[in-house]
C-alpha cells in the first residue's frame, strides 16, 4: 500500500522549483520575449574553457548546438576545449567576447568563484541565458544580485547543482513531504578532507607570469596580489599535507587551489557542501528568509589567508509552512560518518544490496550506499535528515537516498511521484540532464529546476557559512536587510569590496 500523502506533499510538491508531473513544455510567452524555438539550435560560449566549464559545455552542447566562442584567461588550461571546437573564436577576455560576438545565446560561466557574478551579471545585461557552476557565487550579497539580475533581465538561468535534476533527489524530497519519518529538526551533513591544500602559514614567493596567462584579468575585482606558482617551503607543505605522496602538480593557486582562500573560493561549503545539502534546501524549503543564525562550532585554527582544514558549521532556520524549526550542521574534513543515529551501526544505517527501491543510475553519489559485508564501512550516506518518526540519508549531489535503518528501506514502498523526473537522469549521466534542462529553458521551455529564484537564496544562506569561520558565537541574520547584524565587520564578507572599474549593479 502507498503511503498516504501529507498537505506538505502538495504545498511543497507545487512550490519546490521542479514542474509537478505535467512536462518540460515550451512557453509561449517567453518565445515571444525573443528565446529560440525547440527546433532551432542554440549559439553557445563559455568563460571557462579548460576543466569543469569544459565538461559542462560538452553537456550544452550535446551534439546538437552550436559553439560560437570560448574566453579564457589562461589558454593552457583552455586549450581542451578549443580543440574540441575549432570553429570558436578563441578570447583570453570575456568582456571582449561579449562585445564583439553578438551572435551568442546562451553561456556557461565557470571562473573561479570570484568571478561568478561579474560574469554571469555582464552576460544577462546583454540578454544573455546563462549556466553558472557551482556554488553560485562566493558571497551572500553577490547571490542576492544575480536573483534580481534574473528577474529584471529576463532570461534562462541554472547553477550547476547536478544533483538537482537527480531521481534520487526528489524521491527524497517526495518522502520528507509524505510525513514518512514525521518532522524534521535536525539535518547533519558532511565531506572528507578537500583535495586542495589549505592552513599555509606563509605565501609562496613570487614567480613569472606564464606567457599564456593573463594574471590581472583572473584576478578581475579582487585586489592584487603578485603570481606564484609556488615553491620549495609550498611543495614541502603539500607533500606533508599528503603523508609524503609528491605534490599533485597544481600551482599555489591555479589551476584548482583557489578554492581554499578566503579571498577566491568558499572552500568545501562551497564546493562539496551545495551538492550535498541540496536534498535537503529543497525537501525542507530552507531560505534565506527563514535563517536565523549561522554558527562556526568547531576549526581547528584561523589561518590568515586560506579555510581551517578542518571546521564544522551550524545553521538555525526558523519555521517555514507546515515545518518545525531545523537545525542544519555542516561538518568539513570528517572522517567516516560524521553522524549515525543513537544506537545504530553503520552496518545497520546501510542499505541491504538489492532490498528496497532502486532509484535511479547507481553512478555517483548513489553507490556509496554500499552493502553489509562489503569494503565500506560507513552507512553510505553524507546527509542524515533526523525526524520525529525516523531518519532519512542521501549521498553525494543527492543522488542516492534511504531510509536508516537499512532494513527500514528493503520494505519500504516509495510515495507517488509528484516532482517531474528531469529526462534523461534515470538512464544517464544526471549532469548532462541538468545542462540539458537549461537548454530547454533557453528554448522556451520551463523554468530550469535549479534557476536563480531558487539557487540565488539557497547561495545566500549556504556561503554565510563561509562567513562565520572567522568569528565566535552566532552571525545573527536580517534578510530584510541582507546583513549580520550582532557582528558588523563580518559583512565585510557578505558584500565583497571590488578594485576599481570591476563594481557590479544590477
Amino acid at each position: 500500500m502507498l503511503p498516504t500523502f501529507s498537505r506538505r506533499y502538495f504545498f511543497y510538491g507545487t512550490l519546490a522549483g521542479a514542474l509537478p508531473r505535467g512536462g518540460f513544455g515550451s512557453t509561449p510567452s517567453l518565445k515571444a520575449a525573443g528565446y529560440k524555438s525547440p527546433n532551432e539550435k542554440l549559439n553557445l560560449a563559455a568563460i571557462g574553457a579548460g576543466g569543469q566549464p569544459a565538461g559542462d559545455l560538452r553537456g550544452a552542447h550535446a551534439g546538437v548546438e552550436n559553439v560560437v566562442a570560448l574566453a579564457d584567461v589562461d589558454w593552457v588550461r583552455g586549450k581542451e576545449s578549443f580543440e574540441r571546437f575549432p570553429k570558436a573564436t578563441k578570447y583570453k577576455d570575456f568582456r571582449q567576447m561579449l562585445d564583439k560576438q553578438k551572435d551568442i545565446d546562451a553561456l556557461i560561466v565557470a571562473p573561479p568563484d570570484h568571478m561568478h557574478a561579474t560574469c554571469a551579471l555582464a552576460c544577462m545585461q546583454l540578454g544573455k541565458h546563462v549556466y553558472v557552476e557551482k556554488p553560485l557565487t562566493r558571497t551572500p550579497w553577490e547571490a542576492r544580485l544575480l536573483t534580481l539580475a534574473a528577474q529584471k533581465y529576463n532570461v534562462a538561468t541554472q547553477m550547476g547543482n547536478q544533483g538537482y535534476s537527480h531521481d534520487a533527489t526528489r524521491a527524497a524530497c517526495e518522502i520528507l513531504w509524505s510525513g514518512e519519518i514525521g518532522d524534521v529538526k535536525e539535518v547533519h551533513a558532511w565531506q572528507g578532507r578537500p583535495s586542495w591544500p589549505q592552513e599555509m602559514t606563509k605565501v609562496a614567493a613570487p614567480t613569472p607570469v606564464p606567457d599564456t596567462l593573463d594574471w590581472d584579468l583572473w584576478l578581475g575585482g579582487a585586489a592584487f596580489r603578485p603570481f606564484t606558482a609556488g615553491d620549495d617551503d609550498y611543495k614541502a607543505f603539500v607533500e606533508k599535507r599528503n603523508n609524503g605522496r609528491p605534490s599533485d602538480g597544481f600551482g599555489f593557486y591555479l589551476p584548482f587551489n583557489w578554492r581554499g582562500f578566503y579571498d577566491f573560493g568558499s572552500s568545501l561549503i562551497g564546493d562539496w557542501g551545495v551538492h550535498i545539502l541540496g536534498p535537503a534546501n529543497w525537501g525542507l524549503q530552507l531560505g534565506p528568509e527563514h535563517l536565523i543564525s549561522v554558527e562556526c562550532i568547531k576549526k581547528d585554527s584561523l589561518p590568515a589567508f586560506t579555510f581551517p582544514d578542518e571546521l564544522a558549521l551550524k545553521f538555525e532556520f526558523g519555521p517555514r509552512p507546515g515545518m518545525p524549526p531545523v537545525t542544519v550542521y555542516w561538518y568539513h574534513h570528517a572522517g567516516g560518518d560524521a553522524y549515525l543515529p543513537p544506537e545504530m551501526t553503520a552496518e545497520q544505517a546501510r542499505k541491504i544490496p538489492g532490498q528496497g527501491p532502486q532509484v535511479g543510475p547507481a553512478g555517483g553519489g548513489a553507490g556509496r550506499g554500499g552493502g553489509r559485508g562489503g569494503p565500506v564501512t560507513t552507512s553510505g550516506y553524507n546527509c542524515i535528515f533526523v525526524g520525529s518518526k525516523g531518519y532519512l540519508g542521501t549521498s553525494g549531489r543527492g543522488e542516492g537516498v534511504g531510509l536508516l535503518p537499512g532494513s527500514r528501506w528493503a520494505e519500504y514502498k516509495l510515495p507517488q511521484p509528484y516532482l517531474q523526473r528531469s529526462p534523461g537522469a534515470s538512464t544517464g549521466s544526471n549532469g548532462t540532464a541538468h545542462l540539458r534542462d537549461w537548454v530547454r529553458a533557453c528554448k522556451g521551455g520551463a523554468p530550469a529546476c535549479s534557476n536563480f529564484s531558487i539557487a540565488g537564496k539557497y547561495t545566500e544562506w549556504l556561503v554565510l557559512g563561509a562567513a562565520a569561520v572567522h568569528y565566535e558565537g552566532k552571525l545573527l541574520w536580517d534578510n530584510a536587510k541582507g546583513e549580520v547584524t550582532n557582528i558588523k565587520e563580518a559583512n565585510k564578507w557578505v558584500k565583497p569590496t571590488f578594485r576599481k572599474g570591476w563594481e557590479l549593479k544590477v
